[in-house]
């Protein structure tokens, strides 16, 4: 690889991209502010209908001499009971007769303390009770609940409540074997009359907390997902979404944890609002959806299910359809290296996980995969560098000859690597090579619940960034640490720009000269939060493209054939191409201004 100026702008446009990125995936949490207010108005609205419901508390009965509603508060109370297989612990309470919280069994988060999802969430709906009153489900004491075990080990618990017209509301919950998914069945008896136009209107109000090490990054990750009309979408900066289309499922996701509820029958419309916190606690995001389900005859039955565990593809696609896209491969303008991810690196990760156990190793064994696969385009580049040196001397000739004269030395360039067969772009190569690479692996690495809590060196967390010291101050887009792996990052970065300065002509425009040394400054602000998985990668990388170098330049390619070749080729009639011709034709016209310029001010 060599740094003339085609190469810088290579490096230039990985610059500017990798800018333009982080530029896009931070856009949200400066437009909080706007937005914030629009759901502060969806969320007052909610506490004046909890506040209309709470003024109707129940459980209630019908008094039989008196033919009033009476409260049964002091006979009926609050109590929790619990459901668990090898993954989960399902804490469930039977005001509502629903799902309280749930504890991952196999995940601890930044406090070392176990996962716990869908805690001061609540599912609701409004029934109607008789007399023209009506109740909210989340404010009903269900008084009977029943369970039992089902095949294969399936626990099952069931809710029912008796409204005092006699109309009967089941809450039924199945927690299979090895499963992240509950099971919840809606059984309405009379739902003709509990439900007004026969819809069931349901609320959704989920909150997610802090799972990983930084709330921050945590909330930048985090989005809503959901699939409307059997097609995957989500939403990050926008905070509202009205479904247009039978909706399949929504999920407020997390980085690597995910709350979805789903219908096996389709909710036939709905919206979802929801906001990111800006406040210093662990608080994530809040997400309420308001999804509506027809419901025909007098007793009906509405399945749904509730997902509570990591956004891990595998499992995510045997969910739902188009679930498994909630693990980010890459999104919007970086959509063209999800196939990149899916069907390349993932499957070779995945691979060689089987044999290696140590997630370090395995990025590295990644690494050498992926440099592999890339070397013949590598080594026409490094081929390119060396034949850009055999033609360095003739360079200086030129450059000598013409002195100042920068529209000539070029058009004299372009003769000479036309003459010499060179191609002027080779050294691109490599800096172009890596901007797809790069974009898949961040998509990668950030998405990958695998790397999670994984140690490998001085790293503690191969998902997130590494620490090896902490700051008593923040640097703004630097943060308040240092990153072990990102310093090697960059000064292998460094090492490989100071190699090919040596293997390059001599350029005399200063930004040309230091735009090597500028890059690798600029990757340490990028870095240096990233996942230490990344920045691992990227020093594997640039070890072996500097070794690759060394071999190929001292070993494998021969200087004095290669001035041969170009001897031979320069003898050898040439055809200009169009570009070629057209390119001269440019610097002759150039040449002819600057010189009438030149005459003018004389």
């Amino acid at each position: 690889m060599n740094t003339d100026k085609n190469t810088i702008i290579g490096f230039v446009l990985l610059a500017g991209l990798f800018f333009m990125y982080f530029w896009y995936t931070n856009k949200q949490q400066t437009d909080l502010a706007t937005y914030k207010k629009h759901f502060d108005d969806s969320v007052a609205m909610v506490k004046a209908t909890a506040a209309k419901a709470a003024a109707l508390q129940t459980p209630v009965k019908l008094d039989a001499t008196s033919g009033t509603f009476v409260n049964t508060i002091d006979t009926v109370q609050e109590e929790f009971t619990y459901l668990e297989n090898e993954l989960v612990k399902v804490k469930f309470s039977n005001k509502g007769g629903q799902v309280a919280e749930v504890t991952l069994k196999k995940y601890t988060n930044y406090k070392k303390e176990l996962v716990k999802l869908g805690d001061s969430s609540s599912l609701n709906y409004p029934i109607n009770i008789g007399d023209n009153k009506t109740l909210q489900v989340n404010q009903i004491l269900f008084p009977t609940k029943t369970i039992t075990t089902g095949e294969k080990g399936a626990q099952k618990i069931e809710y029912t409540y008796t409204t005092p017209a006699g109309k009967t509301i089941r809450h039924q919950f199945t927690l299979e074997a090895n499963k992240y998914n509950v099971e919840w069945n809606i059984q309405l008896e009379g739902a003709d009359q509990l439900l007004t136009n026969q819809k069931l209107n349901l609320v959704w109000d989920v909150n997610a907390y802090q799972q990983e090490r930084t709330s921050v990054y945590e909330r930048q990750m985090s989005n809503i997902c959901f699939s409307e009309g059997g097609e995957f979408d989500y939403i990050s900066s926008n905070t509202s979404k009205v479904f247009e289309k039978p909706v399949q499922w929504v999920g407020l996701v997390q980085q690597f944890f995910t709350t979805t509820l789903m219908s096996k029958e389709g909710f036939a419309t709905g919206n979802v609002n929801w906001e990111r916190k800006v406040d210093s606690s662990n608080g994530l995001a809040n997400l309420k959806s308001q999804l509506q389900t027809k419901v025909a005859g007098t007793n009906a039955s509405i399945p749904l299910s509730l997902y509570y565990g990591p956004n891990d593809f595998a499992i995510l696609k045997t969910q739902a359809p188009e679930m498994e896209q909630i693990v980010n491969l890459g999104r919007d303008l970086y959509s063209f290296v999800r196939p990149i991810n899916k069907y390349i690196l993932m499957p070779v990760f995945d691979f060689i996980a089987g044999f290696v156990k140590n997630f370090g190793w395995v990025v590295l064994w990644l690494t050498v995969f992926i440099r592999l696969v890339t070397s013949p385009l590598t080594y026409s580049s490094y081929l390119s560098s060396a034949k850009m040196k055999v033609l360095k001397p003739e360079l200086d000739e030129i450059k000598k000859k013409l002195g100042d004269d920068q529209q000539g030395f070029a058009m004299e360039q372009m003769k000479l690597f036309r003459e010499a067969g060179v191609n002027p772009l080779g050294g691109c190569i490599p800096a172009l090579l890596q901007i797809p690479i790069f974009f898949a692996l961040y998509s990668f690495f950030n998405s990958n619940i695998s790397l999670r809590g994984q140690s490998f060196l001085w790293s503690q967390d191969l998902s997130s960034y590494d620490s090896i010291a902490t700051l008593p101050f923040t640097i703004p887009s630097f943060g308040n640490h240092i990153s072990l792996f990102t310093l090697t990052a960059v000064i292998t970065s460094l090492l490989m720009s100071i190699y090919n300065m040596a293997m390059t002509p001599t350029q005399d425009n200063p930004a040309l000269k230091y735009m090597p040394y500028i890059f690798p400054f600029v990757l340490l602000f990028i870095f240096n939060g990233l996942p230490s998985a990344l920045t691992w990668y990227y020093t594997v990388s640039n070890v072996i493209t500097l070794l690759m170098q060394l071999v190929i330049q001292k070993f494998i390619i021969n200087h004095d054939k290669i001035l041969a070749g170009i001897e031979v080729k320069r003898k050898t009639p040439k055809k200009k191409s169009n570009w070629q011709s057209k390119y001269e034709q440019l610097m002759e016209t150039q040449k002819k201004v600057q010189a009438l310029k030149d005459k003018t001010k004389k």
